[in-house]
C-alpha cells in the first residue's frame, strides 16, 4: 500500500534517496483521507463573486495591523497588489517570482520593496479551495497573523463566494516520475496524473522532539483543506525563547508577532501550548504534519502558475527551499505538461 516509483533523480544522491525512501516507507500512515467521489472542484475556472477583507496583527510587525482583501480577477492566476505601491505591477503567484525561501516563501516583482512575505499560508488557498483567479490587495509586505492559522482566510473566501467563469480549467502534471533528494535524508517525489485529475499528497515528517514521526495521506478537496487550515506553524521552545530574548536585538525578529496562541511550540518531551488535531486512540497530535502538507507543500505546488497542479506528490522531511527548488527545476527542465 502506498508504494511509489522513485523515478528519475533530478537532484541529490541516488543512494541517499533510496535510503530515505526505505525510512519513509517504514513509517506507518497515521491518517488517510481519500476522495472516492467525483472530481471535487468545478471544471471551469473560478473566481470570487465579491470582495472581502480580513485583518490581524502583522506577522513580522506585530504592533501594526495588516489587512488582506480578496477580490475577483479577470486575468488567470493569483495576483498580489500592494495598495501602498500603486506604481508597481501586481506580483504573480509563480515560482518565477520567488525571492527567498530562507524562513518562509517571499514573492517579489519589480521594485525590491514590492513583495509579500510568508505567502505560503495564503496562496495555498488556490489549490485547496479550487480558486483559480484572484486579486489579493494588501497594505504592506507583512501578512496578518491569526490564532486560527489560515482558517480566517478560508472563511473570508467563503464569504466572498467562489463562482465559475465561462473558461475551462487548465491542468498541469509532470511528464514522468521524478525525485529530488536533499542533504538531510529528505526527498520529494512527483508522479504524473493517473487520469483522475486529482492531487494526492503523502506527507511524512520526523522530528527528534515530542512531534516525533507523523504521516498523512489525503486527496486535496475543499473539505480536507478547510480541516487542515487550522494547523499552525511550529517552533521549538529554544527558537521561541531566543526570538523573545536575544531576538529583540535584531530588526528581523524584534517585532515578530508570534505567541503561544498563534504558533505551536514544542520541546523534546513536552508541548508548550495546547496542540491541535489529536489522533484518536493515541497520544499523537497531527498539527505539524497537517501544516506542512496543506499550508507549506500545497503552496509551493500552486506556484506552477494559473494551471491546477494534479498528480501525486510524496514528501519526506522536506521544507520550503526544497519545495520551491523542485518546482523551479520542473520548469527549467521542461518536465511539466498540460492535460
Amino acid at each position: 500500500m502506498h508504494e511509489y516509483p522513485i523515478g528519475r533523480l533530478l537532484a541529490g544522491d541516488e543512494e541517499a534517496v533510496k535510503a530515505a525512501y526505505d525510512r519513509f516507507h517504514a513509517q506507518p500512515v497515521d491518517l488517510e483521507l481519500l476522495n472516492e467521489g467525483p472530481y471535487p472542484f468545478p471544471k471551469f475556472r473560478t473566481t470570487l463573486r465579491g470582495t472581502t477583507s480580513v485583518s490581524g496583527p502583522g506577522t513580522f510587525q506585530g504592533r501594526e495591523r495588516s489587512t488582506l482583501t480578496f477580490g475577483p480577477s479577470r486575468d488567470p492566476g493569483w495576483w498580489i497588489d500592494r495598495a501602498d505601491m500603486p506604481e508597481q505591477f501586481p506580483i504573480g503567484a509563480s515560482v518565477r517570482n520567488v525571492w527567498t525561501t530562507a524562513r518562509n516563501i517571499v514573492l517579489r516583482s519589480g521594485n525590491p520593496h514590492n513583495y509579500l512575505r510568508m505567502v505560503e499560508h495564503i496562496v495555498a488557498l488556490k489549490a485547496g479551495l479550487g480558486l483559480d483567479n484572484v486579486v489579493l490587495k494588501t497594505n504592506s509586505g507583512d501578512p496578518p497573523l491569526f490564532d486560527e492559522s489560515s482558517l480566517p482566510l478560508v472563511e473570508a473566501v467563503e464569504k466572498a463566494g467562489i463562482v465559475e467563469t465561462d473558461e475551462d480549467a487548465t491542468y498541469v502534471t509532470v511528464k514522468e516520475p521524478l525525485a529530488f533528494s536533499g542533504p538531510r535524508g529528505d526527498f520529494l517525489l512527483f508522479l504524473p496524473d493517473d487520469g483522475s485529475r486529482r492531487l494526492r499528497l503523502d506527507v511524512a515528517i520526523s522530528w527528534n522532539t515530542i512531534i516525533g514521526d507523523q504521516r498523512v495521506v489525503f486527496d486535496v478537496t475543499p473539505e480536507t483543506f478547510r480541516y487542515a487550515a487550522y494547523a499552525r506553524t511550529n517552533a521549538t521552545h529554544r527558537q521561541y525563547q531566543l526570538a523573545k530574548t536575544i531576538g529583540l536585538l535584531f530588526a528581523d525578529t524584534r517585532n515578530l508577532g508570534y505567541n503561544k496562541n498563534n504558533i505551536l511550540i514544542h520541546g523534546h518531551r513536552r508541548w508548550y501550548c495546547k496542540p491541535r488535531f489529536p489522533l484518536e486512540g493515541t497520544d499523537k497530535f497531527l498539527e505539524p504534519v497537517w501544516h506542512r502538507a496543506s499550508l507549506d507543500l500545497l503552496a509551493a505546488l500552486t506556484l506552477t502558475g494559473a494551471d491546477r497542479f494534479v498528480g501525486t506528490v510524496v514528501s519526506y522531511r522536506a521544507g520550503h527551499t526544497q519545495d520551491c527548488d523542485a518546482v523551479r527545476a520542473l520548469y527549467r527542465n521542461d518536465l511539466l505538461k498540460r492535460i
